[in-house]
């Protein structure tokens, strides 16, 4: 048996509590300051910690030793976080949270769009259920 924190389901919970938690607190820090800078900081706030995390758990390697297939991927990936992290903090500045968050969200149905087209990944016909009742969550949040 897996323990609590060998679990994907207790990290993906984890995930969404501090995403929530993301929201809220980067719709206040926004308010008062352009989204392009709020992201910035926020970001330099990321890196620190992860490089804390990194040297303390002993994990640091040199790039130069990495795959470079992963480095390729892992550095497209960056922009792509970087990308929606800018567009995320400009649609708070602009909205309310409340809605911001679960459009955002919509990238749970793209990731099992993809996943299934690029990855090979299979998902049963209730899984597909399940992503479709996000994408209609998220449209109805959009209403009004």
């Amino acid at each position: 048996m897996t323990s609590l924190t060998g679990a994907w389901q207790f990290w993906a919970l984890l995930a969404a509590v501090f995403a929530a938690l993301t929201a809220v607190l980067a719709k206040v820090g926004v308010a008062e300051i352009p989204s392009d800078l709020a992201t910035f900081i926020r970001t330099l706030v990321v890196a620190a910690l992860l490089f804390l995390i990194v040297s303390a758990t002993g994990q640091w390697r040199s790039p130069a030793s990495l795959p470079s297939r992963a480095l390729v991927f892992l550095a497209l990936s960056g922009l792509a976080t970087g990308a929606s992290w800018l567009c995320y903090f400009r649609a708070l500045k602009l909205g309310d949270a409340a809605r911001v968050a679960p459009v955002d969200k919509l990238s749970v149905v793209l990731v099992a769009v993809f996943g299934a087209v690029f990855l090979g990944e299979r998902l049963a016909p209730a899984n597909w259920a399940g992503v479709a009742l996000i994408a209609l969550g998220a449209w109805l949040v959009t209403l009004g």
